[in-house]
């Protein structure tokens, strides 16, 4: 049955009344897949994290798709890459009535109230730009609402937390970057940056930036997530992360057996329960407060998920847990979606 349309009883936070929770995850990795493999997420699939229909069955209402330019593409490569894989999200608009894409809250919200799948795109990795405002400017204009400033791989003008040859901070043209992504109001994402390159946006930057898939580094001391000092400024800045379901960022004992890239050869009983991922969420809670935490779960980028969730069908689980977690349903639908909408 579809969703009820949402005529009004909306502010610009919370909806009110009879609208059903909104759930939107800050990070897929599923248009790689649809380009690379070919495969039709509007079918059910027997492999990977999301389609329509599981995205459907798991309540997921919308995602970022992430516009990922991995580190083998370079100038001349990078930004043709990019635009690939945007060009895939529209087809997939284009083709299944039950999807459109969507650039702001509003329209995120009209698309659910149908009853749709709302499709939004967020470029992971700066050096898809090619070290060109104008590039920038292209992809804001085909759609994209986020960029990370860097993948795993540092880039000319900023620095990543897992590139030893590269983890400074921003270069002049780096807060060029910044300015401009402000003056468009495309958010900045520091998911993957370098601490050094964390500390220069949040000096440059005029508006909230994001995290869209990071965990909390005080209960996993992995690079890729964020010190509760980090988290605080976010909190200031006004911004949101989205916490990470990989084992690997949630889970010391899980990281030191796999983190070292032999995650795909796991042991289902060294995997963490969904309660860790519920520990990183609380405690981002306890350190920024509830309307700067949203959920960026890596799909499809990501090899193994907390024990027992297997793909976007799990994602009921998130609620319920939350629920006897003592969150309330306001918490709760600022978690799963209202924080991430109020920032578009």
């Amino acid at each position: 049955m579809a969703a009820p349309i949402l005529s009004e009883g909306f502010t610009l936070g919370l909806p009110v009344g009879l609208a059903p929770r909104i759930f939107l995850d800050g990070h897929i990795d599923t248009a790689q897949r649809m380009l690379d493999d070919k495969v039709d997420i509007s079918a059910r699939l027997p492999d990977g994290h999301v389609d329509i229909p599981r995205m459907k069955e798991g309540g997921l209402s919308a995602a970022f798709f992430s516009i990922w330019v991995d580190n083998t593409y370079g100038p001349g490569t990078a930004y043709r890459r990019a635009n690939a894989l945007i060009d895939t999200v529209q087809r997939l608009v284009d083709t299944h009535s039950d999807v459109e894409l969507a650039i702001t809250a509003a329209e995120v919200r009209s698309i659910v109230g149908r009853g749709h799948t709302a499709a939004l795109m967020g470029v992971e990795g700066g050096h898809a730009i090619e070290n060109s405002l104008d590039k920038l400017e292209a992809l804001f204009g085909r759609g994209a609402r986020y960029m990370t400033l860097t993948w795993n791989n540092g880039n000319d003008w900023a620095g990543s937390s897992l590139d030893p040859q590269r983890s400074g901070g921003l270069t002049g043209f780096g807060r060029d970057v910044i300015q401009r992504m402000n003056a468009l109001g495309m958010l900045v994402d520091l998911s993957h940056t370098s601490d050094a390159t964390f500390q220069d946006a949040m000096a440059v930057t005029t508006r909230p930036v994001i995290a869209s898939h990071s965990s909390c580094r005080a209960l996993a001391s992995h690079p890729r997530n964020l010190t509760d000092a980090q988290l605080e400024a976010l909190a200031r800045n006004g911004g949101v992360v989205g916490v990470n379901f990989f084992p690997v960022f949630l889970d010391e004992h899980f990281c030191a057996q796999y983190g070292d890239g032999t995650v795909r050869n796991f042991v289902d009983a060294d995997i963490p329960g969904i309660d860790r991922l519920f520990d990183h969420i609380e405690h981002a809670v306890q350190v920024m407060g509830i309307d700067h935490v949203g959920l960026g779960s890596d799909f499809d980028g990501i090899s193994v998920l907390p024990r027992p969730m297997k793909d976007a069908t799990s994602l009921p689980l998130i609620g319920r847990g939350l629920e006897a977690r003592g969150f309330s349903d306001s918490d709760v639908r600022k978690i799963l979606g209202e924080n991430f909408l109020r920032l578009l």
